[in-house]
């Protein structure tokens, strides 16, 4: 038993450090921080629209430690989404994750920066997927609600299952122990809206 915790710590730990190749801190300067996942190589970035708004200068800094000025692509704050550019490429993504074949039960982790720890994880499990759900108004927007802590860092940062596929964007938490996140097949829509089906499916490494 113990040699299978052990392999199952590894594996996990694996997972988390291939995840956080693709994590970014996003920042104003001003001492606000918040997260933001790789979707593509050439340099767009998926985070919250809550984690930009009202920021007039932003800048990204990548996994390798270089800090890029960013510029705002699309948002939307009904989705709660936003994409940013910065001038990079080559830059290391997370494999797409469906997010539509998750269930009640499914593990998760969070990643992102709480609280100013940079790369921090939290695991925990799917409460449901979709629409209908009583902390929100009848608005018909999908959301992953998990069982799991996410704190002011987080958000915009990736939620991704037990293989390091990204399933959603962290949001915000509803209660104590409750996560919520934005669907990755929600995100695959706004940025299809936004810049097009050229852009639009995050491309695993290797590919560009």
């Amino acid at each position: 038993m113990s040699d299978l915790l052990q392999q199952l710590n590894a594996e996990m730990a694996s997972v988390a450090d291939n995840v956080k190749r693709s994590l970014v801190q996003i920042s104003n300067g001003r001492g606000g921080a918040g997260a933001g996942t790789i979707w593509h190589a050439d340099g767009l970035i998926v985070t919250n629209a809550h984690v930009i708004s009202g920021r007039h200068s932003l800048n990204v800094t990548l996994p390798d430690g270089r800090m890029l000025p960013a510029r705002v692509l699309a948002q939307d704050e009904t989705r709660d989404l936003a994409a940013l550019a910065v001038e990079a490429s080559g830059l290391p993504t997370i494999e797409p994750g469906d997010s539509r074949q998750l269930k009640p039960g499914h593990w998760v982790f969070a990643v992102g920066h709480p609280w100013g720890v940079l790369g921090a994880v939290t695991a925990g499990i799917v409460i449901g997927v979709g629409s209908q759900w009583p902390e929100f108004p009848p608005s018909g927007q999908d959301y992953v609600v998990v069982s799991l802590k996410v704190r002011p860092g987080n958000s915009g940062g990736p939620l991704v299952d037990v293989r390091g596929r990204l399933v959603g964007v962290n949001a915000m938490m509803t209660g104590p122990n409750v996560g919520v996140a934005v669907p990755s097949h929600v995100v695959k829509a706004f940025l299809r809206e936004a810049l097009g089906t050229p852009r639009a499916e995050p491309v695993p490494e290797g590919i560009l």
